[in-house]
């Protein structure tokens, strides 16, 4: 049985608050509660597979101190975006 899509948006906001830097502990619950509710299971599979990535890479890609993987881009551009304009949850 596959899971329901608001228990894998819950899940998926609770990975992105428990990170193991405080930067990203910051960044990305942002970012997902803005966003992962408007996701198909395509963007929430690489979401979730983004959240695999290392606290520290994920940093280098937000700060653009390194270029993200090419899978990854969208939502690092979306998170840059999203920083700078200061886009707050709703």
């Amino acid at each position: 049985m596959s899971e329901l899509a608001e228990h894998r948006i819950k899940r998926l906001n609770m990975r992105s608050m428990r990170r193991g830097i405080k930067e990203m502990d910051l960044i990305l619950p942002a970012f997902a509660k803005v966003h992962l509710a408007g996701m198909d299971d395509a963007d929430l599979a690489l979401y979730e597979e983004m959240l695999n990535e290392s606290d520290h890479d994920l940093y280098l890609w937000v700060s653009e101190q390194a270029q993200p993987p090419d899978r990854y881009a969208r939502f690092i551009t979306l998170i840059r975006e999203q920083l700078a304009g200061g886009v707050r949850p709703a």
